[in-house]
């Protein structure tokens, strides 16, 4: 009997491996906290490939904004909104296909250069800022996340980005611009963006590069509402459902996890992302028009769009409501896989350089 029951003690004293933590503890306790420049270098990798996948959809959204094209199609109703999605999307192919035969398929990326040396900077500002701040304010709430964190912190991010990359993205716009309508008289046939910029310079001064700023900040609501949204369903629906994923597996699965379960975290990831994207970007979308026909190039010499307020109400009396929502499709089909990309490898980044290598014993 004695010999029997030493086995079973042994077993019994026998130091057991300890149970794997879920995710949320391991995010909690032996996550260190990322660095300024993981944040920087992240944002900045998934800004580039998000901006170059989606750049021709770029220039049609860019293009369908402009009074230019709106003037062409003043006089269009439709009363099925279904039909006129419908309708909208089959115009996004259509100019896309146009662009292509018309000018030459580089120029479906045409404002990539002056795009790229503005999306680069301004998204590893954005997550760098965002990052610290939503360190910096959770400590001011006491140690406590919240929705108000994420917003001040989105807020806090969205101000400083739209302050340093506003020139930028000015000379982006005139030059997906200029050669929609080879027919009208523009004032300007910029060659390439530094023509662009040392024109603006010359005949509009340094205020001139900084156009369209207060269409910006009035578009921080849009990037509030997205990240607000994205830690939302991050936190309640992502994590969740990777807890849920963690706790199903079998002791030996916990060991070495499926790749299939690592899929379909990252799914969740891109998926909250381009809803986050969407439900904002329709929300705020009239400042997307404004802050566009603030930047056009002038016609035939002619500041037309001089303010915000005026070219609201001048929008809003020459071409209605509608105008204030031009482009959206093509704007909707740009920016959502555009988010969802950027915030996939941005999450991608941060994880590689952050989470803990696993053990291999």
């Amino acid at each position: 009997m004695a010999s029997i029951a030493r086995p079973d003690a042994a077993l019994a004293t026998s130091p057991r491996p300890p149970a794997s933590p879920p995710p949320s503890a391991l995010v909690a306790n032996e996550r260190p906290k990322p660095s300024v420049l993981v944040h920087f270098a992240a944002g900045g990798f998934g800004g580039t490939v998000g901006a170059a996948v989606t750049c021709p959809l770029e220039v049609v959204k860019t293009r369908l904004q402009s009074s230019f094209y709106r003037a062409s199609e003043a006089n269009i109703t439709y009363r099925n909104p279904v039909h006129a999605t419908w309708v909208h999307i089959k115009g996004v192919g259509s100019m896309l296909g146009t662009i292509r035969r018309q000018e030459g398929i580089r120029a479906l990326w045409k404002g990539l250069g002056p795009n790229l040396v503005g999306v680069v900077p301004a998204r590893a500002i954005y997550f760098a800022t965002y990052s610290q701040g939503k360190h910096w304010y959770t400590q001011l709430n006491g140690g406590r996340e919240t929705p108000i964190v994420h917003m001040f912190s989105a807020a806090t991010a969205g101000t400083a980005v739209a302050a340093c990359t506003n020139p930028i993205w000015l000379i982006k716009t005139r030059m997906q611009l200029q050669s929609e309508h080879p027919e009208l008289k523009l004032t300007h046939r910029y060659k390439n963006s530094f023509e662009c910029l040392t024109t603006v310079l010359r005949e509009e001064g340094v205020r001139g590069l900084y156009k369209g700023l207060s269409a910006s900040f009035l578009g921080l609501g849009e990037s509030t509402l997205q990240f607000v949204t994205y830690e939302y369903l991050k936190k309640n629906i992502v994590q969740r459902r990777k807890e849920e994923r963690h706790a199903r597996r079998t002791a030996a699965e916990k060991l070495n996890p499926p790749l299939s379960s690592s899929a379909a975290d990252w799914l969740d990831t891109f998926c909250a992302a381009a809803c986050a994207k969407f439900g904002a970007a329709i929300i705020t979308y009239p400042h997307e028009v404004l802050r566009t026909r603030l930047r056009q190039t002038p016609e035939n010499g002619v500041v037309k769009y001089k303010g915000l307020v005026q070219s609201f109400k001048l929008i809003y009396a020459e071409e209605g409501v509608a105008a204030l929502y031009g482009g959206m499709t093509a704007h909707l089909m740009r920016v959502v896989p555009n988010a969802a990309i950027l915030f996939f490898c941005y999450e991608m980044v941060v994880a590689a350089f952050t989470t803990p290598p696993s053990s291999s014993t």
